[in-house]
């Protein structure tokens, strides 16, 4: 290891950040997990890079928690966006994570994704022909962001001309979730949780009143509850429903706009998806691993634990870094490399265990049809400016990605 990679390993800092951290993170994640795998933080929190480690933390539910109290109500205080995040699904532990998951799991079951298929093919062919009339798009506004949102809004029936500040409020309250937010980033966040908040207290007493097909509505299914009398109470109703949006947004929005800017900035494998298009499958985890939409998890230790080596006392918090282990040389072999048919492809973009994302299969399915259906239609798709990050840390993705595309040979019949 030079003395420049050294230098970025000794020097990080999760809570001051350089901009060519925040451009281009991976050779700090190399640094960290090549010199101090199990960094400690200035603040006293351990960071995490190796793939094992990460596995080890995701495993033991025991010793690692993913409740959020004592780590947000500093951070949070007595607000809005502190209740929203110690209530949703993915910052709770057993049983509570247990009830709420199995829920939401019920209304995503394989028969129940597949039935969105059709659906989903419509809306990607209708967002293309709309690309294809302008000749110039942005990818992440005109498309990438375009799909989570419709297919999170008929999961929760939300009507369509009731949709449009759902994107707003999600990238809000996750921004909140960054390392070090500022008061404007707070306010906006709590701004946004009371207004979803407000507009599903009125869905929800509508869906009351005139429930859907509990099959298809998950919102329906939330409400109703299991068959043997279990229910979530209004505020895990509401919260959990908050949760769905975001958590089925951000990360399926950046697996889109990522996989098509990785596809541009790799000529090569963006040519042998075209010629191979049955290559989609692997192609959508090779982008899921490569540029992880979600980089950051955490935990906290509830018991004494020790991790390689190093003795972490109860109530240590753990950052995990997705990012760092999905290019662990340890389980990928040449990481950096972008390859769309790379099996095995164990990779954490969705993380592993107890916590494993409940709609993973729902965001594989919107990614190939996206993005094959994209590329059939426009193969010579090009950059027709400069890509503008998202300028986060714990989700990475653009905010806006202009294209120029043209019409392609495949056209006229789209990969299905």
């Amino acid at each position: 290891m030079n003395l420049d990679a050294r230098e970025l390993a000794a020097t990080f800092d999760l809570e001051k950040l350089t901009p060519e951290f925040y451009a281009n993170p991976y050779p700090t994640y190399r640094a960290l997990r090549e010199s101090e795998p199990i960094k400690r933080l200035p603040n006293g929190s351990y960071f995490l890079t190796r793939y094992d480690d990460l596995v080890a933390a995701y495993k033991n539910t025991k010793a690692f928690s993913s409740d959020k109290k004592k780590e947000f109500s500093p951070k949070y205080g007595d607000s809005l966006l502190y209740e929203h995040h110690t209530t949703s699904l993915v910052f709770n532990d057993p049983p509570a994570h247990t009830r709420v998951r199995r829920l939401i799991m019920g209304a995503l079951s394989p028969r129940a994704i597949a039935g969105m298929e059709p659906d989903l093919v419509r809306l990607v062919d209708r967002l293309l022909g709309a690309i294809a009339a302008k000749g110039k798009v942005d990818l992440i506004d005109d498309f990438a962001a375009a799909i989570p949102i419709e297919v999170i809004g008929n999961l929760l029936d939300v009507p369509q001309s009731e949709r449009d500040p759902l994107r707003d409020w999600s990238l809000a309250i996750l921004g909140a979730l960054e390392p070090v937010i500022g008061p404007d980033a707070f306010a906006r966040g709590n701004k946004a949780v009371e207004d979803f908040l407000a507009y599903l207290e009125g869905l929800v007493a509508r869906r009351r009143a005139k429930p859907g097909n509990p099959d298809r509505d998950v919102l329906t299914r939330l409400i109703q509850g299991e068959d043997n009398g279990e229910r979530l109470t209004e505020k895990e109703l509401l919260h959990n429903c908050i949760f769905l949006l975001n958590a089925g947004h951000e990360t399926t929005t950046n697996l889109i706009g990522n996989g098509l800017v990785a596809l541009l900035n790799h000529a090569g494998e963006k040519r042998r998806l075209i010629e191979n298009p049955d290559l989609i499958k692997t192609a959508i985890e090779e982008m899921l691993r490569f540029e992880s939409s979600n980089q950051l998890g955490n935990r906290m230790t509830v018991e004494p634990f020790e991790l390689g080596g190093v003795a972490m006392p109860a109530g240590t918090p753990v950052t995990l870094c997705i990012g760092a282990a999905n290019r662990d040389p340890a389980q990928f072999a040449d990481p950096e490399r972008f390859d769309i048919g790379r099996t095995p492809n164990r990779h954490l973009a969705f993380g592993t265990g107890a916590h494993q994302c409940a709609g993973m299969a729902l965001a594989r399915l919107e990614g190939a049809i996206a993005i094959s259906r994209f590329l059939a239609r426009f193969p010579d798709y090009a950059l027709d400016g400069e890509p503008v990050r998202g300028g986060r840390v714990r989700f990475r993705g653009f905010l806006s990605v202009p294209c120029t595309v043209s019409q392609g040979a495949g056209e006229l019949s789209p990969a299905s």
